[in-house]
């Protein structure tokens, strides 16, 4: 059973960063593609990021690139997501997502393990 904790959430004014982390049991790191995904009240699930297995390629969606970046540390089995430049419109509910296949997805139907969230809130 693969299980994904997040850690690194909490209340920022806008313009502050933030970094997330993920960390699998379970499973190695070095096996799954990993994702980040938010969730606003009353919203749907939005991907925000996601990162090959070696790190290699990266993909964002247009509203965070340019201010997030996502990456990963295999050996510390830990994969992140740098925030900055936030905005109060990036409060949600953060998610961490890995799929076994190698491409990235950005539907989190795609995404077999789920981490339980973490709360960004960004504030005015």
């Amino acid at each position: 059973q693969v299980q994904l904790v997040e850690s690194g959430g909490g209340l920022v004014q806008a313009g502050g960063s933030l970094r997330l982390s993920c960390a699998p049991s379970g499973r190695t790191l070095g096996s799954l593609t990993m994702g980040w995904f938010r969730q606003a009240p009353g919203k749907e699930r939005e991907f925000v990021a996601a990162v090959t297995r070696s790190g290699m390629i990266t993909r964002y969606a247009d509203s965070v690139k340019g201010r997030f970046t996502i990456s990963r540390d295999n050996a510390k089995n830990t994969v992140y997501l740098q925030m900055n430049s936030l905005r109060p419109e990036d409060t949600a509910v953060y998610y961490c997502a890995g799929r076994a296949s190698l491409n990235i997805e950005t539907t989190a139907l795609e995404y077999a393990y789920w981490g339980q969230g973490t709360q960004v809130t960004v504030s005015p």
